[in-house]
C-alpha cells in the first residue's frame, strides 16, 4: 500500500512539473516577443506569416484632407504587405484625446503605431508608453522629439526648409515679374505655426529665399500671423491682419499648409482684395479645387504627396514588424511647385 501511495505521489509531482514547464515556456515566448518589439534596431523577425497584424494610425487632425489621404495610403501599403487591420484614429488636435488613443491601442495590443502628434511635448511619454508595451512606433509629419529637437523615434515627412525655400522663390519671382516689389500697396503675409517644429522651417525657408531675391523689400511690410493648421483659424488670423492694415491692397501670402492658403483666400475675397493678391499654398491637395474655379487668388502651391508620406511610414513599419529591418531615423519626401497650368501633369492622383 505504501508503495502504491508513493508511486501516486511521484506521478502527481511529475504532472505538476510538466505543467509548470509548459507555462514557463509560454511566458518566455511572450517576454521574448516584448523584448524584440521594444528594440527598434533588432534584425530578428517579429511576426510569423500566419500571425494577425494590426497597425494603428493616430493623426493629430484626422478630419483634414492631408491626414485622410495619408492614412488611406498607409492602410493600403500596410495591407499590401500583409497587415490584417489598420485602425485610423483622429486625435482632434487634443492632447488628452491623443493620449487616450495611445492607451487604447496599447490595450488592444496592436503590432505597430504610426503617429502624427498634436503636441510635441508629449513625445517622450508617447515613446515611453509604447516602448514599455513592446510596440514599435514611427512618426509621420511631426517628429517625436526631445526638447532639443533630437528625434526619439523614426520619422517620415517633408524637407520643410527646402519646401519653404521653393515657395519663397516662386513668390519672389512672381512679385518681380509683376513689378510689385516697389509698390507701396504691396505687403507680404506669412501665416506661421511657431509651436510646431515641422512647420517653423517652412516659414524660415520662405522668408530667407524671398529676402535673398528681393533684399530691398521693405521689412515694415512683412506681416506674421500664427495659427495651428485649420482653415477657420487661418481665415480669422488673415482677416484680422488685413483689416488692421488698410494701406495694403495687394497681399502676397505664404502659409504652412493648404488649409492656411484656403483661409487666406477666403479672407481676401471677403475684403475684396483677392483680384490683385496672390496666395501660395503648401501641399496642393486643396489648391486643385481652387484651380478648377474661374478665378482664385491661390495661384500656386508646393506639392508633396500625402500618399508618399503615408505609404513610406507604413512600409518602414511593416518591414520592421515582419523582418526586423531597422527603420530609418529620417526620411523626407520631395516637393515641386504646381499651378493651374501644370498640376494635372505632376500630381498623379489628379490625372
Amino acid at each position: 500500500m505504501k508503495k502504491i501511495i508513493g508511486l501516486m505521489l511521484i506521478l502527481v509531482v511529475l504532472t505538476v512539473s510538466v505543467a509548470g514547464c509548459s507555462q514557463g515556456n509560454s511566458a518566455d515566448k511572450n517576454n521574448d516577443k516584448n523584448a524584440s518589439s521594444s528594440n527598434s534596431t533588432s534584425d530578428a523577425p517579429k511576426k510569423n506569416a500566419d500571425d494577425k497584424i494590426v497597425i494603428a494610425g493616430i493623426y493629430k487632425a484626422g478630419d483634414q484632407v492631408w491626414f485622410i489621404d495619408e492614412g488611406a495610403a498607409a492602410e493600403k501599403k500596410a495591407k499590401e504587405m500583409g497587415a490584417d487591420e489598420f485602425i485610423y484614429i483622429d486625435a482632434k488636435m487634443n492632447p488628452d484625446t491623443y493620449l487616450q488613443a495611445i492607451d487604447n491601442v496599447i490595450a488592444q495590443k496592436v503590432d505597430g503605431v504610426i503617429t502624427c502628434i498634436p503636441d510635441q511635448q508629449l513625445s517622450q511619454v508617447t515613446v515611453n508608453k509604447l516602448k514599455e508595451a513592446g510596440i514599435p512606433v514611427i512618426a509621420a509629419d511631426d517628429a517625436l522629439q526631445d526638447e532639443n529637437g533630437n528625434k526619439l523615434a523614426p520619422w517620415v515627412g517633408i524637407s520643410a526648409y527646402k519646401i519653404g525655400y521653393s515657395v519663397g522663390k516662386w513668390m519672389a519671382e512672381y512679385v518681380v515679374e509683376n513689378d510689385l516689389h516697389n509698390d507701396e500697396e504691396t505687403g507680404v503675409l506669412f501665416l506661421t505655426a511657431n509651436t510646431i517644429s515641422s512647420c517653423v522651417p517652412r516659414t524660415e525657408g520662405q522668408y530667407n529665399k524671398f529676402k535673398e531675391l528681393i533684399p530691398d523689400f521693405n521689412e515694415e511690410k512683412f506681416f506674421y500671423g500664427d495659427y495651428t493648421g485649420s482653415t477657420e483659424e487661418a481665415f480669422t488670423v488673415s482677416s484680422g491682419i488685413i483689416t488692421a492694415n488698410p494701406a495694403i491692397k495687394k497681399w502676397m501670402v505664404m502659409v504652412i499648409n493648404d488649409e492656411g492658403g484656403i483661409g487666406a483666400v477666403r479672407a481676401l475675397e471677403q475684403a475684396g482684395l483677392d483680384k490683385e493678391s496672390c496666395v501660395v499654398g503648401l501641399g496642393a491637395y486643396l489648391a486643385v479645387g481652387e484651380y478648377e474655379k474661374e478665378y482664385s487668388a491661390m495661384k500656386a502651391a508646393s506639392y508633396f504627396s500625402a500618399a508618399d508620406v503615408g505609404s513610406s511610414s507604413a512600409k518602414f513599419l511593416m518591414e520592421y514588424i515582419l523582418n526586423g529591418t531597422e527603420m530609418p531615423m529620417e526620411y523626407a519626401v520631395d516637393a515641386v511647385i504646381v499651378t493651374e497650368d501644370n498640376y494635372k501633369e505632376i500630381m498623379d492622383e489628379y490625372k
